[in-house]
């Protein structure tokens, strides 16, 4: 295995050509004061897969694409939950 930095987080946007954008939670505690800190950060990941909106995915950390990309969508953890279709009138 390497030694490369690998995260999960959710897909916030697909709309770019083979790039989305990657919503990484990070849940702590303060060092100082003890309170439970939430931090959300947003990366930009090359991606082969056709990730959709809503999915988990495992990025991997990698040489930069480009000036903001320097990750790459590895897997998909959790597909999106796709709404149910709902027929009204009958």
């Amino acid at each position: 295995m390497n030694n490369r930095r690998r995260l999960i987080g959710v897909v916030t946007s697909n709309k770019m050509d083979k790039t989305v954008v990657v919503e990484i939670t990070r849940t702590y505690r303060h060092p100082i004061y003890r309170k439970v800190v939430h931090s959300t950060s947003k990366l930009k990941a090359h991606d082969e897969l056709n990730c959709q909106v809503g999915d988990q995915v495992q990025i991997v950390e990698c040489a930069p694409i480009s000036r903001e990309k320097s990750f790459v969508v590895e897997s998909i953890v959790k597909p999106a939950v796709a709404p149910a279709e709902t027929t009204e009138g009958e």
